[in-house]
């Protein structure tokens, strides 16, 4: 074996080692039975894969320790169904490795196919409450984006203290996330959704982290043409990680997705930002 394919065969063997304990640690969290066999198997065969290449290195390998801990964290964080759905994306990494490898050895081409059916099996799994409730999330993160940086962006130009834009932010980000959850759940409860309580949590607490996060700049800077900057920018790093998280978890377009909301986002905020201008130089009123 030349020093190449050993190199390989070696970051193989740590693969699966690796990966042996990522899928039974996440079966030892899930509460689903089922699934939590499903995982234990997939994991088994890992073992399989790592033994066989074991005969061919003879040496053991050790476990990214910290990749095993990064990903049971992170299902813990996230959900299962993220970090499944990352996995997946490495499995197929895997086939591809195992191709390349059948030259030299003819029974990775059975472990290429195995990965590739441990991607069609996470699809098969990939139905939790957080991704059943993830249109709740949206609809209050949306909202909250467009209206609250469209509303922070007119009281910058039509207000002129920091603090002043902080209350008038709170309370226009409070008593909307209120309403916005309110409605969910009269809607979701008149098309008979048992589920309509949840539903509005979930809408009411994204409203509300989303106005936290867009007013704290207000309340820690005196500047306040820096605090709608720094807001802004917030705003982009809260679509992004959600679109990220969102087109792993359902397999969904992550530019198209981003793109939109953040031009929907900022074009509010900045056509606000001229009404707030506007208003201010037609009205007269300084504050």
């Amino acid at each position: 074996m030349d020093t190449k394919i050993h190199k390989m065969v070696l970051a193989a063997q740590r693969t699966e080692i690796t990966e042996y304990y990522i899928y039974h640690k996440l079966a030892e969290q899930t509460k689903d039975t089922n699934n939590a066999a499903v995982l234990r198997r997939i994991g088994d065969q890992e073992k399989g894969h790592y033994n066989f290449w074991k005969t061919k290195t003879g040496v053991d390998v050790a476990p990214d320790r910290r990749r095993v801990w990064r990903t049971v964290f992170m299902a813990k964080l996230l959900g299962l169904s993220f970090v499944l759905k990352q996995m997946e994306k490495r499995e197929g990494t895997g086939s591809r490795l195992y191709d390349s490898l059948s030259d030299h050895f003819p029974e990775t081409k059975r472990f290429s196919e195995e990965e590739l059916e441990h991607e069609k099996t996470v699809l098969n799994m990939l139905d939790e409450e957080r991704l059943q409730y993830v249109g709740s999330v949206v609809l209050g993160l949306n909202d909250a984006l467009v209206e609250l940086t469209g509303s922070l962006a007119g009281f910058t130009l039509a207000l002129g203290d920091t603090r002043v834009i902080t209350l008038a932010g709170l309370v226009t980000g409070i008593s909307a996330a209120l309403s916005m959850a309110s409605s969910d759940y009269l809607s979701s409860k008149a098309e008979g959704d048992a589920r309509a309580k949840k539903s509005a949590v979930y809408t009411g607490v994204a409203y509300l982290f989303t106005v936290i996060f867009l007013i704290l700049p207000f309340l820690l800077l005196t500047s306040k043409l820096m605090a709608l900057a720094i807001t802004l920018a917030i705003a982009v790093l809260i679509i992004y990680a959600f679109n990220y998280y969102i087109s792993m978890a359902k397999d969904l377009n992550f530019r198209a997705r981003f793109w939109e909301m953040t031009l929907i986002s900022l074009g509010v905020a900045g056509f606000s930002f001229l009404v707030g201008w506007g208003l201010k130089a037609i009205l007269g009123v300084n504050i």
